[in-house]
């Protein structure tokens, strides 16, 4: 079994936090004071779409890495 840089890995954090801002984010303003704003719908509708371009970003990033590693 390999061995993987923790430095590496750790570089993939500052994604994680960002989604887990955005989906605590989006069930805030899923509360009843933001429910007749039009502007907040918008932004509830795209929060899923750019998790999952985090996610890719994430994945071409690990990807490298261990690319990288194996070289």
């Amino acid at each position: 079994m390999k061995k993987h840089s923790a430095k590496k890995e750790l570089r993939l954090l500052p994604i994680l936090l960002i989604v887990i801002i955005m989906c605590v984010a989006g069930h805030f303003l899923l509360q009843a004071n933001f429910q007749d704003s039009h502007l907040v719908e918008y932004l509830l509708a795209a929060i899923p779409f750019a998790m999952f371009g985090l996610v890719i970003v994430a994945f071409k990033m690990a990807a490298k890495s261990e690319q990288q590693e194996q070289e």
